[in-house]
């Protein structure tokens, strides 16, 4: 049974896609492809790993860590076929701004605590509805940090030299750097324009080619032989160590100050990692088991912060290059880790001759590629709600908070959706009598989705009814779904005809729905269930004084 054919609410909505993989039949010629496939990987991985962790503060060390550990781990238990785990750019504003409120120790608990919430997210089923993200909210997140990741390389990429610490608002920080322009190091400027030059050069003319690595390493001999006075490294940060720490818990007792950047690591990290999932079976035709892949970077994240590294997600421009490099399964994912740890052990002292720079040239591209600037451009040209969500979304992000862009985002999509299915659930006079029409009813058609939103909607409409006839019908055969404030509403209606010695009669009401009002205790002699139009007429005409036939 392929992946798209299996269900996802069952027995196996945990089980990781290494075992269905193994399952399948897994041969010696799916582990060559895969290990060319994770060797792919890691050479792309390599610099990004080590850039995203200088840019959110800490030691390039601890970025290679978070790759080894959390990549191997979520390849290993995870529900997508296909996922990259690592350190991403989009946590790169929270950890910064983790480490400064807390420190490295503060930063590692929390990576732990993110894990745990993940791992309840999971097994609360939580998955499922994490990917309804609105696309206008994904789209403004993403360009929100793409714009803050490129602000936060601008003094590596003009090797400024700050008085004081970088502030971490964009306003401050564009200030800060502004004042410092008397400081800039034309050799920096000269390092990130060869770096990112040659990566977008090699990705129109080598497309297959591991830019990013082959500009990083050409970059720093030009560096080292030229004796250019740019910051590395080895002059920033030390020597890299060859193996990974021993395992160790942090300072348990910061626990309270850890929590809320947990919580923001774990809501950032499942939307990060379930988009990159979705963009993984949109390339290969698989489908991800959504809860396995949130336990599974759970379990990632526990393991990096054990091994002194941070945050671990999904990464969508990882993972998109696992596919397109062949991968078969799970196993690429866990090479990749494991090709990371070799270079560890033994080349890691050839990173001291990094350029800042050149790992700035690199996030900088990076942020050009994240920014979806032409999917923003149509957002912002398509409907107001669509252009308002974006806008709202991407401006808070930049300006105030990630997680705050993402809630109000989603509450306003919310909002744009309720209105819009408002006005879906169109109501218009029915005037398809049986033979002529009559003056004793009054039949009102709906279409669409029944909840409180149209439930105003159609209250207003029956308020500009100057007199109720003895009859109010509402024509339900095309309502799909009817919510608790749409079955109140129908109480109000019938209270307000009985006041006017009318009846509400509900025709055409599928049975799962009259049930439903039933149970809410919409019950005749209030209101009538009828089948037809027919048997309202029957009915009015049984009555005294009803027109005869």
């Amino acid at each position: 049974m392929t992946d798209s054919a299996r269900g996802h609410n069952g027995p196996t909505d945990f089980l990781p896609k290494l075992l269905t993989v193994w399952r399948e039949g897994y041969g010696l010629a799916d582990l060559r492809a895969d290990a060319l496939a994770g060797l792919t990987v890691a050479i792309v991985a390599l610099p990004l790993s080590m850039a995203i962790a200088i840019a959110s503060g800490v030691g390039p060390e601890r970025g290679l860590f978070t790759a080894i550990v959390g990549g191997f781990l979520v390849s290993a238990l995870g529900g997508s076929r296909y996922q990259i785990g690592g350190p991403a750019g989009a946590f790169i504003v929270l950890v910064a701004a983790c480490v400064t409120a807390t420190g490295v120790e503060g930063l590692i608990l929390a990576t732990i605590l993110s894990g745990v919430i993940l791992i309840g997210a999971g097994a609360l089923r939580l998955g499922t509805y994490i990917r309804y993200i609105p696309y206008p909210v994904t789209v403004g997140f993403t360009a929100g940090i793409a714009v803050i990741i490129f602000a936060s390389q601008l003094h590596e990429m003009f090797g400024l030299t700050l008085p004081g610490a970088e502030p971490g608002e964009i306003i401050a920080k564009v200030e800060a750097l502004w004042a410092a322009r008397g400081t800039v190091t034309w050799g920096a400027v000269g390092v990130t324009a060869l770096t990112a030059g040659v990566i977008l050069a090699l990705r129109r003319v080598r497309p297959h080619w591991p830019g990013m690595l082959i500009a990083v390493a050409l970059t720093s001999v030009v560096v080292a032989v030229m004796g250019l006075p740019v910051a590395t490294i080895g002059t920033r940060f030390g020597d890299l160590p060859n193996l990974l720490p021993a395992p160790a818990l942090p300072d348990l007792s910061m626990w309270r100050q850890a929590l809320p950047w947990a919580a923001s690591f774990a809501l950032l990290g499942a939307i990060e990692s379930l988009l990159s999932a979705v963009v993984a079976d949109g390339m290969s035709g698989a489908r991800h088991r959504s809860n396995a892949e949130l336990v599974a970077q759970g379990l990632a994240n526990i393991g990096s912060g054990l091994f002194g590294g941070f945050c671990v997600t999904g990464t969508i421009a990882r993972t998109a290059t696992n596919v397109r490099a062949g991968s078969k399964g799970p196993v690429s994912g866990m090479l990749h880790a494991l090709f990371l740890l070799a270079f560890l052990m033994v080349a890691a002292p050839l990173a001291a001759y990094i350029p800042l720079a050149a790992l700035a040239g690199v996030l900088g591209v990076v942020a050009w590629g994240m920014a979806e600037r032409h999917e923003f451009a149509a957002l912002l040209r398509s409907t107001r709600g669509d252009a308002l969500v974006v806008s709202v979304t991407f401006l808070l992000v930049v300006f105030r908070d990630l997680t705050e862009g993402i809630v109000v985002g989603f509450a306003l999509a919310g909002l744009v959706f309720i209105k819009r299915m408002s006005e879906s659930a169109a109501m218009r006079p029915r005037e398809e009598h049986i033979e002529t029409p009559r003056a004793d009813r009054v039949v009102y058609h709906l279409e669409g989705p029944y909840f409180f939103g149209a439930a105003a909607q159609l209250g207003g409409v029956l308020d500009r009814i100057a007199e109720t006839p003895r009859a109010l019908v509402l024509e339900m055969s095309g309502v799909p779904l009817i919510d608790s404030s749409g079955a109140r509403g129908f109480h109000r209606l019938a209270a307000r005809a009985a006041k006017r010695g009318g009846r509400l009669y509900l025709v055409g009401l599928r049975p799962s729905l009259r049930r439903q009002l039933q149970a809410q205790g919409l019950e005749e002699p209030e209101v009538q269930f009828l089948a037809d139009l027919a048997a309202v007429d029957a009915v009015l005409d049984a009555q005294p004084g009803g027109e005869s036939r």
